[in-house]
């Protein structure tokens, strides 16, 4: 047995150094990968205190000879489209018969990328090598998550790898189509508001204190309206507590978001997520329809169901569901239904639960689940659609409010001027 000197990575960026025993360098490396690190160089020992002291590939023959060029690409990050169209290119390419690594060369010449040009080339080496291709997508977890590396892992497992390809491309494909929808759908009353806090902020630090002036000049103390006294001191108010007021968002925001980043307090804020009325209905549906078409995905390519659950527990992108997912893989795990814990948790719609338990009984689970993804994606489209058409009038009717108000209160004290004005004349 031979010694290996290693330096390696862990899936967070994390760099530790160590040695191995193994026959030779390809086992030292898989050694290596076992304990869940990538290796960035590796190799024959002849002086521990080199793996540690002087950097790889130094000096000829002492210390670590081999290089994997691994962390340059650690730190990027691959847009969700990009992925999407290399991962179909790939599928079409393996379906019509070129081999895996002549695949993953043509692509290398195609993708503009940096990030996946640096893990198609390091995927090469490593499959020409000998690693397997789920091998070579875990040690980029920055760019291949769980349910990328476990479906492709389960179709080498079948031998179905351009089968699970293409469906990984359809996967990405709707969520991103359902992702860009409800962003799309959020763009409209979001721009509007902030024109709305613009035109407020303008009217009331700007063109108010000028009406003020001319009001005390000509109404020598006469009583304004009560609407006129409302929005003058709400101008009086936003003036000389501008920094106070900006302070205070300023500090709720950073505490939100301090909160939010402990356990319980993100579960709390997403249950007020699928609590809030209309906004929860759609967070809920999308996720539901994320949940299902994930796990049946994952199902169908051969994943075992108890890996399939942590990883949608893990990607489900909200704690409360999240959690329900959990009872339901231990419900699993102690050999009962699905359908128990879902019904227990409150967060899955009926319809949802009778689905689950016909496919359970039925043996068509994954079939199941992919139809019910369909559904709620098609429910979210529908959600989208007349969210849209409300919010539109809703901001209308709300920016004319707001600025008729104020339009209001300037004009009616300048009517009674007008009228005195006459009465004088007359």
């Amino acid at each position: 047995m031979q010694k290996f000197s290693y330096v390696a990575v862990d899936a967070t960026g994390k760099e530790s150094r160590g040695v191995v025993e193994a026959p030779n360098q390809a086992l030292a490396i898989s050694k290596v990968r076992s304990q869940g690190l990538f290796p960035t160089a590796i190799g024959p020992t002849s002086s521990a205190a080199q793996a540690t002291g002087a950097r790889p590939g130094a000096q000829k023959g002492t210390g670590l000879q081999m290089e994997i060029k691994l962390p340059a690409f650690l730190h990027r990050r691959v847009k969700p489209k990009d992925l999407m169209v290399v991962t179909r290119q790939l599928a079409t390419l393996v379906d019509a018969g070129l081999p895996l690594l002549r695949g993953l060369r043509v692509l290398l010449r195609q993708t503009k990328s940096p990030a996946l040009r640096i893990a198609l080339e390091s995927m090469g080496q490593s499959v020409e090598s000998g690693s397997t291709f789920s091998e070579a997508l875990a040690q980029h977890p920055r760019i291949f998550d769980n349910l990328y590396v476990n479906m492709v892992r389960a179709g080498e497992a079948g031998g179905v790898i351009e089968v699970v390809l293409k469906r990984l491309a359809e996967f990405m494909e709707k969520a991103e189509k359902i992702k860009n929808k409800v962003k799309s759908a959020m763009i409209y009353p979001v721009v509007v508001m902030v024109v709305a806090v613009g035109i407020l902020a303008f009217l009331l630090t700007a063109i108010i204190p000028k009406f003020e002036e001319i009001f005390k000049d000509m109404l020598n103390g006469t009583k304004l309206p009560a609407v006129t006294r409302f929005v003058i001191s709400a101008s009086q108010t936003v003036r000389e507590n501008l920094l106070v007021v900006v302070g205070i968002v300023v500090l709720i925001v950073i505490v939100v978001n301090l909160w939010k980043s402990t356990k319980r307090g993100r579960y709390h804020v997403d249950r007020i997520k699928l609590a809030m009325p209309v906004f929860g209905t759609l967070i809920r549906r999308s996720a539901i329809a994320r949940l299902t078409r994930t796990l049946g995905t994952l199902l169908s390519s051969g994943v075992p169901v108890l890996q399939a659950l942590t990883i949608v527990r893990d990607t489900s992108g909200n704690a409360v569901i999240a959690s329900a997912i959990q009872h339901v893989h231990d419900s699993v795990k102690e050999g009962e239904s699905m359908t128990a814990p879902m019904d227990g948790a409150k967060v899955f719609p009926p319809m949802v639960i009778s689905m689950v338990e016909v496919g359970e009984e039925t043996g068509a689970l994954p079939d199941m689940l992919i139809r019910i993804a369909d559904t709620f994606d098609d429910e979210v489209d529908n959600a989208v659609s007349g969210l849209t058409s409300i919010i539109e009038p809703v901001m209308i009717i709300f920016l004319a409010v707001v600025v008729g108000t104020i339009v209001i209160a300037m004009f009616l004290p300048l009517v009674s001027v007008i009228e005195q004005l006459s009465k004088t004349s007359g």
